[in-house]
């Protein structure tokens, strides 16, 4: 973010609450940021998620007809697009939801077009101790790139995928 002030370019940061609420509660809070950056910029943001966030991006794509056209590109940094065992084990409504198998990640992916995951670019980690197996965290025809050795936070903080996913901008 500092980064980005430093550019002086228009960003949102969102916090996804309630932190152990239902993804799907979460698409107004992004609604509300496309439209912030939207207005500042004139042109469609670009999307940087970690983790959930990266649901919480798609879920938002669902959302409304018309939302691919009103985002530049999604980036997902950690995002168990395919679930995670970790989900397994937890009883709030969103880790039941990323658990692999789920009837929620079913329910979304036969909801998206093919073609939307071209429009993503997806940052996986062999070493990500909340995201598991590694390729749950890509997506069939994405740019899904291989972060070796980072566990789940220390990706936010690796030079390369932030300078790639800025290069996006």
């Amino acid at each position: 973010m500092a980064r980005l002030q430093k550019q002086k370019r228009a960003f949102v940061a969102v916090n996804l609450e309630p932190v152990f609420g239902s993804i799907d509660d979460y698409p107004a809070c992004i609604e509300d940021a496309v439209q912030k950056v939207t207005v500042a910029t004139g042109v469609p943001p670009l999307l940087v998620c970690h983790s959930m966030g990266g649901l919480a991006a798609r879920a938002w794509l669902r959302s409304a007809e018309g939302n691919d056209a009103r985002v530049h590109h999604v980036v997902t940094i950690g995002s168990p697009h395919q679930g995670t065992w970790i989900g397994l084990t937890k009883v709030p409504a969103n880790m039941k939801q990323m658990k692999i198998g789920s009837d929620w990640l079913k329910q979304l992916v036969g909801s998206e077009p093919a073609e939307r995951y071209k429009r993503f670019t997806c940052f996986y980690s062999n070493c990500d101790n909340i995201v598991f197996p590694t390729l749950t965290a890509t997506l069939p025809g994405a740019d899904n790139r291989h972060v070796a050795g980072d566990p789940h936070l220390v990706m936010l903080f690796n030079q390369s995928v932030m300078n790639s996913s800025l290069a996006k901008l």
